[in-house]
């Protein structure tokens, strides 16, 4: 049997070994094992069990010298013993012997010059499928020259951990040796954990060839090559905003900022579910179709999905490959990003739809990482409740947040690309209160203006609070929409929730931060006692 150096991980005698299968064959195997079902389309749907999303307490980093000094250790980043690690990878390695193993070997990073070689070992077949399509297929050539991976993930959903014995928080963990080049997976059938903990790999390798590593989406003009990228959070519109048919999708979700310019670290998309329509999320919609995975989408028995359905969890997701998007940049590559556009959904209706942000508070804003859920769309949130997720994207940012964020500043100073923060939330009252949501189509018409170059010598008024600049004119924009305060009827009840807000911020960000660098402090909000 050609065991595909799965041998040397300690997997000698498994059932069989499948390696890099095409998408149909891998769908094939998932129904003959009963893994899934078809759906009307032809994609393959599955239901993950009892994790339906990523499981951040059970996620731990391998502590060992080498890497010791560079990880941010906390409740993000927990460090676990290589001896733990060795223990359960030994426990996973004996669990798959005597099973079908699929095995899929594929790169992360779309730029040659920063590629790197991922082999992901596989109990299920749909999780096997899930990465093929998520990450770099190699070509045929490319497959028989690949030898070696320089990374190896090991993923096994059916075995159980036992947290007395293994030192682990629950059944699940999640565990990264950074030095080994080694990730185990056990006890979750979440197919994100898998790509995650791929990104985080990278986001921690990159950083050592001047690359920063970005939770962020991208898209390029396809006539004048100008690039752009958008950071956000769930719910803030990174998805739609950069969705635009006029441009080219260079990719979704994650990307590496180089010397020589953007490039998607993966080969395809993840996208959420829940609440789809053919009207909102075209590209999405029609992604789903063979190839495709499915997860915990509920599938009525006529094979049509119900996608309002969220008895499993809001976290339904399909997973497919980027050239399922019509107008997807193959390769995923772009020049050096002349806009950045940090999105947030402000609840609170009081930031200004579009700001300006100098090179210090575009690195205030980098690390701050703000948006607010929605009073009403968790138990017990009756008011807007801030989220800071430090990158935009904190769960994945294995180093100091300071590494970051000054690599940003450099490629800011050194390229002289322009920063837009854009409040995709509310306008003229708290969300709480019944005010309305920005409408999606002055956010696009703004977003253009600020990649067309129209804003970046437009007439700006400061914000004194937010300590930001918003335009006072903006083509297809109403122009009292432009400034937050003016929308509201109430100006003392606007002036005490934008205090309330900025306060938030500077709480936020000295308790997270207490060592940044005295100009990154002085660029965020100013908030009165």
């Amino acid at each position: 049997m050609d065991l595909f150096g799965i041998d040397k991980l300690g997997i000698t005698e498994p059932k069989a070994v499948y390696r890099n299968l095409d998408a149909q064959t891998l769908t094939d195997k998932a129904l003959e094992n009963g893994e899934g079902k078809l759906s009307e389309t032809g994609a393959l749907v599955v239901y993950t069990g009892k994790y339906t999303g990523r499981s951040p307490n059970d996620r731990f980093i391998v502590d060992v010298p080498s890497v010791h000094d560079e990880i941010n250790w906390g409740k993000v980043n927990a460090p676990c013993s290589r001896e733990m690690f060795l223990a359960i990878r030994e426990k996973v390695v004996n669990y798959l012997n005597g099973k079908d193993v699929y095995v899929f070997d594929g790169f992360a990073g779309a730029d040659p010059k920063y590629t790197h070689k991922f082999r992901v070992v596989n109990e299920y077949a749909h999780q096997n499928l899930f990465i093929h399509q998520l990450l770099i297929r190699p070509t045929e050539e490319e497959l028989a020259a690949y030898g070696d991976p320089e990374f190896t993930v090991i993923a096994a959903p059916g075995f159980k951990c036992d947290p007395e014995v293994d030192g682990t928080n629950s059944e699940a963990a999640v565990l990264l040796d950074f030095e080994l080049k080694q990730i185990v997976i056990a006890g979750t059938g979440y197919c994100g954990e898998i790509k995650k903990s791929v990104f985080s790999t990278m986001n921690y390798m990159l950083t050592k060839d001047d690359v920063l590593p970005m939770h962020c989406s991208a898209n390029i003009d396809p006539e004048s090559g100008e690039t752009a990228i958008f950071f956000g959070l769930s719910g803030t519109g990174k998805t739609t905003l950069s969705a635009d048919e006029s441009r080219n999708l260079i990719g979704d979700d994650e990307h590496g900022w180089s010397p020589d310019g953007v490039f998607n670290i993966e080969g395809g998309c993840y996208a959420k579910c829940i609440n789809l329509t053919e009207e909102s999320e075209p590209v999405i919609y029609h992604a789903i179709k063979s190839g495709a995975v499915v997860e915990n989408v509920i599938m009525k028995e006529d094979g049509t999905f119900d996608f309002a359905d969220n008895s499993l969890t809001d976290n339904t997701r399909v997973g497919y490959p980027i050239e399922f998007v019509p107008n997807a940049q193959i390769p995923s590559t772009g020049g050096i990003p002349k806009v950045v556009v940090f999105l947030t959904a402000d609840a609170f209706g009081v930031l200004p739809p579009i700001s300006k942000l100098s090179r210090d508070a575009a690195m205030y804003h980098f690390v701050t990482g703000f948006t607010s859920k929605v009073a009403g769309t968790e138990r017990g949130i009756t008011e807007p409740t801030p989220t800071f997720s430090t990158l935009f994207g904190e769960p994945f940012m294995p180093m100091n947040p300071m590494v970051y964020a000054e690599m940003l500043g450099d490629k800011l100073d050194k390229y002289g690309t322009d920063v837009y923060l854009v409040n995709t939330g509310w306008s003229g009252g708290k969300a709480s209160d019944g005010a309305s949501r920005i409408k999606l189509k002055y956010t696009r018409a703004m977003v253009n203006a600020a990649l067309s170059g129209e804003l970046k010598d437009a007439e700006y008024e400061h914000h004194p609070v937010f300590n930001v600049d918003f335009p006072l004119a903006c083509t297809n924009v109403p122009s009292e929409l432009l400034n937050a305060r003016e929308m509201w009827e109430d100006k003392a009840a606007y002036d005490e929730t934008a205090n309330r807000l900025a306060k938030m911020f500077v709480d936020n960000f000295a308790a997270k931060y207490p060592d940044m660098p005295a100009n990154i402090v002085s660029a965020g909000p100013v908030a009165e006692d």
